[in-house]
Order: structure tokens, then C-alpha cells, then sequence
């Protein structure tokens, strides 16, 4: 039996949460009509003005305190996330640590980086003390994906959380009971504080487009580049500010003096781990002809021994959406038609839920395999000669999350070469392990940011404060009292100041 097999105990009230692998019922939960989901943002409302009015050493404390809980609690977690995700329990386990990172990171730098700040006036207003200082927004509403149920929503809940928000979270329908565990865990570790601060609504997309128009002060999702278009028309019509995180078609560069190995180690990886089901993953190479036979057969020969499953000795999970399978599916036959060559695996590949790797050579780049996001454990390889080729082609997609460079001489220009939110040179992925730095990219992959300071910042909105210190006689600018003495006297200051710059 497939988790397709699973239906919902009532499509109108609940929703049944299912091994991916083995299709065993894990839980049912309650579906948050409409009402309920104003509810919770009702709640949630209520208890802003309790954690709002915290110092960022409160906050810090009752966050580190859900972390601390969460530890203690990581080996029922980590089975949870093996059920409901598929992941093996090491990798749910390094999600966890990563999770972890950022909301320490987030609890103990808030205050640094949202604390009030001294502006200068500038020489007209020298009599003005100006200052900035930063609010929470108040109610934060976020849509989770289910490929990395803890790491990628945290990116959002524990720095508006930092921020002095409070959180409604829907967690996706296919990990339901991963989001309800951590709200859960807040919850246990700090039970002095209200309820609402954070909390969950379960339910499909009727629930996300409910907390979407709820009033909520901002929504942050993450998910596919269409859904997020949806979002941000719906979160229009109330003007409610809007974070996205959305699809990538990932890219790797070759270049002729790489490491060859490192850098097929890494592509295996970043290609197969988690199915593949990772939004900055690699699903696209180019890689400089002079090194790319001894690339191609260095990524087959370690994909060769890598496989998926369920049990202990899997490398990675099965396809956790059910309709996903036959994407993939369709994305290898595609490349196969438009002139590429499975050197490893292929059609046959695809044994729902799971599929073993496949590595694609030289696909023509009109290929939906090259142009969309696959989301499956495939990657494409393309031979290029040189690095303006390589960059060129990995500059044409439509998304720009992120990428990685492999040169042992020129890999930060080549990166800064790069159309995208973040690049990691000679590795795969790291950007998403450093808390300090911002995550998110340009054109269909979404915007905004999460993580590090700009993380920070999306949470809060900034209070301009101008303050007049004493009066200057004769100096009225704001006023009908001033004067033409006034007037002469800056006439003479402004060429002074501004007008000898050639």
C-alpha cells in the first residue's frame, strides 16, 4: 500500500497524516476551517502584547529554553520526522541541528541587530536628535513545506518569534505532525507564557488561503514558485507584506582546475540527498570539457552505491509527495528525447515511492529536464568550454536561488558572477548551515530573506524618531516664521556644502 492509497478520515474536518514509504497512518488532525484560523490569529493577536512588550534577553531565554526542549526530546522527534518526511533518522537528525542554529542564532543576535540605532541629522537638522528603533509587526503568519519540515519554516518562525512576533503556523499536509510537535515543544518549555505566542493550524490549501487573508501582519511560505504567485495575489488585496521562498533549478559550476573529486562527491550528494526534495539541491552541472570525462564517471561511480529505501542502510527516503513521482518521471523522458544520455539509471529508475539515481548527460537546455524544477534524485550534466559558457547557461533559468562554484583559483569570481541569493565555493549548500547569512533568491525563486540580519529584519518594521533637542533662532525651516535672512543664509551654505564636487 502507497501513502496514495491514504485518504482523509473527513475531507470537511480532518486530515490523515501517512508513512510516505509505507503508506501506515500516523495521526489524524483537525482541519482549521476559516473561522478557526481567524481564531488562532485572534489568539495570537492577544498574546503579541505579552511577548511584544518582552526584552530581547526574555525572549532570548524562553527560545533558547524551546531549543534546550527540543534536544531533550530529539530521538521521539527524529523518529517522528523518519515517519512523516521519510528521511533517514541521520538526516533528520542534522535537520534538527541545523533548526537549532538558527534559532540560537536569532535569539542571541535580535538585540544587536534590532536594538534602537543613532542617526545622524545631517548639518540642517543639528538640533534634532534622530534615532531608529524597531517594532515587531505583530502577528506572522507562516506556510511550511514538507521536504524540510523543521530547518526551512524555523528560517522563519524563530526569527519572527526573535523579532517579538507572535506565529500561526500551518505546517504542510504532509508533515502535519512534525509542525504540531515543535509548536508543541515551544510550548512545554515555556508554559508561563500565554497561548498563542506559537501556535498551529492543520488542514490543505483552503487552510494556508484562510490564514493568508486572516489579518495577519506578514505571511512567510515556503513552497513552489506558482503557489507563491497565488499568495502573493491573494495577500494583495489587504496589502499584507509578503516573504517567498519559492522553486530553484540549481546550478553547479566545473570549472577546468577543480578538485574533480570534491566536487563529484559534492553533486552526488547535493543531486540524491532527501530524494533530491531540496528547493537550493543540484539539479543542473557545467562542467569544463577538460575535466568532465573523470567528473561524469567520479559522480556514477559514487552514485552507483547509493541507494534509496526505508530501512537503516538507505542514503536517502522515498519521494515523500506522491504526485511528484511523475514529474520526475516525465523530466527523464524528456531529457531523454531532447538528446540526452542516461549514464546512470533512467526511466526504469522511477519505482513510486521511491527512485534510485539518474544522471543525465549533455540534455539539450530547452528540456523541461534543464528548464524546471525536477525536485526528484536527477541531475543533468552539460560539457561546456570554459567559464563564460558555464556562467552564461547557468544565468539563463528563470530561477535564481542559489549555486556552487568549483575552482581552486577563481571560484569567488566566478561567483560573483552568478544571478542568484547565495553561492558556496568548493562545497555544496553550506550558506544554509551559517546562521549570519541570508537565505532567499531573485526572479521566480521568491523574495525576501530569511536567516542572518536581513532575517531579522524582515520581522520587524522600522520607527523613525526625530527629536528637537532646542530651537535655533532665526532657523525655522519647518515653519511659516521663517525668515529671508534664513533664506540668503542657506542659499550661501547649500553651493557650500553640495554644489563643489566635480
Amino acid at each position: 500500500m502507497t501513502s496514495t492509497d491514504i485518504k482523509p478520515a473527513d475531507n470537511d474536518t480532518a486530515l490523515t497524516s501517512v508513512n510516505p514509504a509505507t503508506g501506515e497512518v500516523i495521526g489524524t488532525y483537525p482541519i482549521a476551517d476559516e473561522d478557526a484560523v481567524r481564531a488562532a490569529v485572534a489568539k495570537a493577536r492577544t498574546a503579541a502584547a505579552t511577548w511584544g512588550a518582552l526584552s530581547y534577553d526574555e525572549r532570548k531565554t524562553h527560545l533558547l529554553r524551546w531549543s534546550s526542549r527540543l534536544v531533550a526530546d530529539s530521538d521521539e522527534f527524529c523518529r517522528l520526522i523518519h515517519a512523516e518526511n521519510g528521511k533517514p533518522l541521520d538526516d533528520a537528525f542534522l535537520e534538527l541541528m541545523l533548526a537549532l542554529e538558527h534559532i540560537a542564532w536569532a535569539a542571541k543576535n535580535a538585540k544587536k541587530v534590532l536594538s534602537p540605532k543613532k542617526v545622524s541629522p545631517g548639518a540642517f537638522m543639528a538640533n534634532f536628535a534622530a534615532r531608529v528603533e524597531q517594532r515587531p509587526l505583530g502577528v506572522v503568519g507562516v506556510i511550511g513545506p514538507w521536504n524540510y519540515p523543521v530547518y526551512t519554516p524555523n528560517g522563519s518562525i524563530g526569527y519572527a518569534l526573535a523579532a517579538g512576533n507572535t506565529v500561526v503556523f500551518k505546517p504542510s499536509e504532509y508533515s502535519t505532525g512534525i509542525g504540531n510537535f515543535l509548536a508543541e515543544a515551544f510550548a512545554k518549555a515555556n508554559p508561563d507564557l500565554p497561548e498563542g505566542v506559537f501556535s498551529t493550524i492543520n488542514g490543505y490549501g483552503a487552510t494556508g488561503a484562510a490564514l493568508v487573508k486572516s489579518g495577519v501582519d506578514k505571511l512567510a511560505f515556503t513552497g513552489s514558485t506558482a503557489t507563491g504567485k497565488r499568495i502573493m495575489a491573494a495577500a494583495a488585496e489587504n496589502l499584507t507584506p509578503v516573504l517567498l521562498e519559492c522553486g530553484g533549478k540549481d546550478a553547479v559550476i566545473v570549472a577546468g582546475d577543480a578538485d574533480v573529486k570534491a566536487a563529484a562527491d559534492a553533486v552526488a550528494w547535493g543531486a540524491t540527498a532527501n530524494s533530491g526534495q531540496t528547493c537550493a539541491g543540484v539539479e543542473r552541472v557545467y562542467v569544463d570539457r577538460s575535466v568532465r570525462d573523470e567528473f561524469v564517471a567520479e559522480v556514477k561511480k559514487i552514485l552507483e552505491k547509493v541507494g534509496p529505501g526505508s530501512g537503516a542502510d538507505a542514503s536517502y527516503g522515498p519521494m515523500t509527495m506522491p504526485s511528484q513521482v511523475d514529474i520526475v518521471r516525465r523530466h527523464i523522458e524528456s531529457a531523454l528525447k531532447n538528446g540526452g544520455t542516461a549514464v546512470l539509471g533512467g526511466p526504469e529508475s522511477v519505482k513510486a515511492p521511491f527512485i534510485e539515481p539518474v544522471v543525465l548527460v549533455d540534455v539539450d537546455e530547452k528540456s523541461e529536464a534543464v528548464q524546471e524544477e525536477t525536485f526528484g534524485p536527477t541531475v543533468t550534466i552539460r560539457t561546456v568550454d570554459g567559464v563564460d559558457e558555464a556562467v552564461e547557461l547557468a544565468n539563463s533559468s528563470k530561477y535564481g536561488l542559489s549555486s556552487a562554484v568549483y575552482s581552486k583559483k577563481n571560484g569567488l569570481e566566478i561567483a560573483r558572477r552568478l544571478h542568484v541569493g547565495a553561492t558556496s565555493v568548493n562545497s555544496v549548500l553550506a550558506f544554509a548551515a551559517i546562521p549570519g547569512l541570508p537565505f532567499g533568491g531573485v526572479g521566480d525563486s521568491g523574495i525576501g530573506r530569511i536567516h542572518g540580519e536581513p532575517g531579522l529584519r524582515e520581522f520587524a518594521r522600522p520607527h523613525s524618531i526625530a527629536v528637537q533637542r532646542f530651537a535655533i533662532p532665526g532657523m525655522a525651516l519647518l515653519s511659516y516664521s521663517r525668515t529671508q535672512s534664513t533664506m540668503k543664509l542657506l542659499r550661501k551654505l547649500v553651493p557650500f556644502l553640495h554644489g563643489r564636487h566635480k
